[in-house]
């Protein structure tokens, strides 16, 4: 494990988003849906393509709060503009767990 120091912990810009839609990802290489997520007035709404679907369905994944970083460059992922990472714990077989508030929160809200 390599150390940062604050100042770089500083430039990752963490929010709270609200998943608006979920669809699938045909064209991904590996199994992933394609995600539109809702971050407030300040920021927007944001996609992103996301390989979840070993825990989660199309249909479950609506309404749901999740952590991203908003402020990575965009990364075309098979075609798709993915506009900022949603972050998750890596599972034993590669398969991720979502990252969510334990309540709800304003989408926007900053991560510290």
């Amino acid at each position: 494990m390599s150390h940062i120091d604050w100042k770089d912990f500083e430039k990752v810009e963490m929010r709270i988003g609200t998943i608006k839609s979920a669809e699938p990802f045909p064209d991904a290489r590996n199994p992933a849906y394609k995600l539109q997520i809702d971050f407030g007035e300040e920021i927007g709404e944001k996609r992103s393509s996301a390989q979840i679907t070993r825990r989660y369905t199309l249909e479950e994944l609506p309404g749901r709060q999740i952590v991203a970083v908003v402020n990575f460059p965009v990364k075309r992922i098979a075609g798709f503009k993915s506009e900022c990472l949603v972050l998750g714990v890596l599972g034993d077989n590669k398969d991720v767990v979502l990252l969510s508030p334990d309540q709800k929160m304003p989408n926007g809200s900053l991560i510290g």
